[in-house]
């Protein structure tokens, strides 16, 4: 059964497309997928996210043609806490979900569940990860699972864990063997405080069978906490502070000319994306250097990514965009993935190959962030970064949708300059020889919003898959389409991605394996 999680803002809808789209890092790397929508902000469980990828585009321009029958879905079992309610949509329609209302009298701990998509193997997930400076015995509760007669079942438990010398740890673990590309569910601790919570009506076009939509609860009051810190004598996180009224100009991003930046990911593009030996990024680095373009993106920490792909960038000269990727609901750096990579960041430091910190990708289109939670992070991270030297810009990148859909002002006025992934191939209305003005367009819309120097964080063609309305996939087609945006604003963007991927789903368009556009430039 694929799961999905349905945008509860009606700004999604009344674009006539639903979408989901996740990037993820080595924890969860296959959700490097193409695109959706959504978030809602100060809410108690962030705005419904996106469980597997659905690929139809952004919400701009085309309306769907046609609408199906309204079929009943079902609901799961008697609500007692306002974790998003599972609606299964047995037959593709058009669904209805009214709104429902909970009150919680006192505070209620649960255990509630993440997902996410890990490639055939063995993967350790889960847990709760502390830093210690020195030997540290620490108490916490953690989530795990216990499987009795077959039947697996998440629980709380309060367990001790002996750090026996500074570093970071991770407590209680849970190992999960797959035989293919799985969605894996990974228990996690959650608080909710007395108040009262509401799902509001839904209203949303399934186009699969046997979908399940998970509807979020917002709320007014606090909201509730994710797993509690462990006690110990590890220092507290340092809080940021607001952003300066008055900060220095933008930064001058970009290349010179038609080309600047390049995604890279140091996985296998074998069908179990295992991660690539430092030579192998030295290889793929070199090519790219060969290329013509100057920079980098990197989207988190995972296989060695700072080491290698450092390593490999100061050997030819290339510069880096460096990321905080946030894949699941957890928008905090309390959040062990978002954790172990601003350590990661922290330890390697070499500031002087970053041009640009990236927090969050799509983060508040998935629904893993709320405004308010996203502001918060990258003051946080900031303050973490410049504690170890850097002092350079940072931003976030979203769909357009994301950046019009919402109030943003606190995410404009925390980032330096303003960042939007735009793929003209989702838009059915747009020809490859077209896709450089709808890119063009859509990074203008967001500059006004912000009313700061606006980046391309991600652009591209695919070289295979299905047509989506005019917008064709093939190589000639890719071809043409990347010359078109070279053409129009090359220099500002950055394009997606260096190889094809073999270990991704090949997703409803058939195109997500083939992303990879290196031919393009002869490599």
């Amino acid at each position: 059964m694929k799961a999905a999680v349905v945008a509860a803002a009606a700004a999604m809808l009344a674009g006539g497309v639903s979408a989901s789209r996740a990037h993820g890092h080595r924890h969860a790397h296959a959700l490097f997928e193409k695109k959706g929508v959504q978030a809602a902000d100060e809410v108690c469980t962030p705005g419904c996210t996106t469980i597997y990828s659905t690929i139809t585009g952004e919400m701009t321009l085309v309306p769907p043609t046609t609408t199906s029958v309204a079929p009943v879905p079902t609901t799961t079992g008697p609500i007692t806490v306002p974790t998003p309610i599972p609606q299964t949509c047995p037959t593709p329609g058009t669904y209805t979900f009214p709104a429902t209302t909970i009150v919680v009298t006192e505070t209620t701990t649960v255990c509630g569940a993440s997902t996410t998509e890990v490639p055939s193997g063995t993967h350790t997930i889960g847990g709760v990860t502390t830093v210690v400076e020195t030997a540290t015995t620490v108490v916490c509760p953690v989530a795990t699972t216990e499987t009795h007669n077959g039947v697996v079942t998440s629980v709380i438990k309060t367990t001790t864990y002996v750090c026996p010398s500074a570093g970071t740890y991770t407590i209680a673990p849970i190992t999960t063997v797959v035989p293919s590309v799985t969605t894996v569910t990974v228990p996690i601790v959650t608080t909710y405080c007395p108040g009262t919570y509401t799902a509001p009506a839904v209203v949303t076009t399934i186009t699969e069978t046997s979908v399940v939509v998970y509807c979020p609860f917002t709320s007014q009051n606090p909201e509730p906490t994710a797993t509690p810190e462990p006690t110990s004598e590890a220092p507290a996180p340092i809080e940021s502070a607001p952003p300066a009224e008055s900060a220095p100009p933008a930064p001058v991003l970009g290349g010179n000319g038609k080309q600047w930046a390049m995604t890279y990911t140091a996985y296998s593009e074998s069908a179990d994306g295992g991660c690539k030996s430092a030579s192998q990024v030295m290889e793929d680095v070199a090519a790219i250097a060969g290329a013509g373009f100057t920079t980098l993106r990197v989207y988190s920490t995972d296989c060695d990514t700072l080491p290698n792909v450092g390593a490999a960038a100061r050997a030819h000269g290339l510069r880096m965009i460096v990321g905080i990727f946030i894949g699941k609901v957890g928008c905090d750096n309390n959040d062990p993935d978002v954790a172990e990579q601003i350590n990661a960041l922290k330890e390697w430091k070499q500031w002087d190959l970053v041009d640009l910190c990236v927090v969050g990708n799509e983060a508040l289109f998935n629904g893993f962030c709320t405004v308010s939670e996203l502001t918060s992070l990258i003051g946080r991270t900031k303050s973490e970064l410049a504690s170890v030297g850097y002092n350079g810009p940072f931003t976030t990148t979203d769909v357009v949708s994301a950046w019009t859909d919402m109030d943003v002002s606190s995410v404009c006025s925390a980032i330096d300059v303003v960042a939007a992934n735009a793929h003209a191939y989702f838009n059915s209305a747009t020809l490859p020889a077209d896709a450089g003005k709808f890119v063009a367009g859509q990074l203008a819309i967001v500059e006004k919003v912000c009313g700061k120097p606006g980046y391309i964080m991600e652009t591209g063609w695919p070289s295979s898959g299905n047509c989506n309305g005019v917008a064709c996939a093939g190589p000639t087609e890719q071809r043409a389409a990347i010359e078109s945006i070279q053409n129009e604003l090359g220099n500002k963007v950055v394009f997606f991605s260096f190889r094809n991927d073999a270990w991704k789903n090949p997703g409803d368009c058939n195109c997500e394996q083939h992303w990879g556009c290196a031919a393009v430039w002869g490599v």
